[in-house]
């Protein structure tokens, strides 16, 4: 969530910048809400102050045996003045907050801009693609001899989930082993076991919530929600949620091999064939916590981190610097 502090300090230049990434931010809404909220937070000091006084005159006068049934009604009138003000004052922070849940992150200055996915910039690449003196199959019609078996999956879970048997089922597992082995042998990562489920406060900590709660499956048990986790980023990540990290334990790097959960709203249509856009895929992820000064020189290391799982499998890659119309909501 964005740090209120920049928005009250410069409200154009947030503006701007969201601009960039295609978000039309309601400032007046906000600007609406935190004057509000300024002043009800002023009434609401300004009642305390008065109650406080008050308070103190009924001790005085009952020290001198004086009448304080006039200064104990007027403290009373004070205290349901001050629970209104209180309730209302909570309203709107609430609503600020909610407003600001909803709002991607600003862009870095490195970020190039650009409206969509043709505007990003290729950093660089390596390997070049094999070339074929054949016609090309689909990754589904290669792994259908193979064990990846869709057919099956629709009809256990229905579409956009996928059954894998025999030799194509131990790949899966071997990769995703050879990747833990590879984070935690040589890049240092510790290895987590982490929760498939997890309360609204966790989705929220990583920005699902609550502005992407159609793509997340859920469920209902003893009247408490848990959401299943689309990524393991949100459980590693909200390990250290509401703590405070001691500079000397940092970084700390966490990797986790889960599956992910995903409902893939608005998706109607696209992508039905095949493993793209699966509502259950599993995936081996990294997560650094580390001071902010140090947050970019972290980035370029993991995506290093990255890039070697793919030069020990021999596949031809490219890294992309995404441009400020196709970040992701979180980035």
């Amino acid at each position: 969530m964005l740090d209120i502090q920049a928005l009250r300090n410069d409200l154009d230049d947030v503006v701007a910048q969201l601009k960039k990434r295609g978000f039309d931010f309601d400032a007046a809404k906000f600007s609406t809400l935190e004057q509000a909220r300024k002043t009800v937070q002023t009434r609401t000091q300004d009642l305390q102050a008065k109650r406080n006084n008050a308070s103190k005159q009924i001790g005085m006068a009952k020290a001198k045996g004086e009448d304080v049934s006039g200064i104990m009604a007027e403290v009373a009138g004070l205290g349901d003045q001050l629970k209104a003000d209180e309730t209302r004052l909570n309203e709107l922070q609430s609503e600020l907050q909610n407003l600001l849940l909803n709002v991607p992150n600003l862009p870095h200055a490195s970020v190039p801009d650009g409206k969509s996915e043709a505007d990003n910039l290729e950093v660089r690449r390596i390997g070049t693609p094999r070339v074929f003196d054949f016609e090309i199959k689909d990754h589904a019609d290669v792994g259908a001899p193979l064990g990846l078996d869709f057919d099956t999956g629709a009809k256990l879970s229905g579409a956009r989930f996928t059954l894998m048997r025999g030799q194509i089922a131990k790949l899966h597992r071997a990769l995703a082993q050879f990747m833990l082995d590879t984070q935690t042998e040589q890049h240092g990562y510790t290895e987590c076991y982490t929760p498939y489920l997890v309360n609204a406060e966790t989705l929220i900590g990583t920005g699902q919530l609550p502005k992407f709660e159609e793509d997340l499956f859920s469920l209902n048990h003893n009247d408490s929600k848990l959401y299943l986790i689309p990524t393991s980023e949100v459980t590693l990540t909200n390990t250290v949620r509401g703590e405070i990290v001691p500079l000397e334990s940092l970084p700390i790097k966490l990797t986790a091999h889960t599956p992910c959960f995903r409902s893939e709203a608005g998706s109607y249509g696209r992508d039905t064939k095949g493993m793209i856009r699966q509502h259950q895929f599993d995936k081996v992820e990294m997560v650094q916590i580390v001071h902010p000064d140090k947050s970019y020189e972290a980035l370029e290391q993991m995506v290093g981190h990255a890039e070697n799982i793919l030069k020990a499998l021999e596949l031809p890659y490219r890294v992309v610097s995404l441009c400020t119309g196709d970040m992701g909501f979180g980035a």
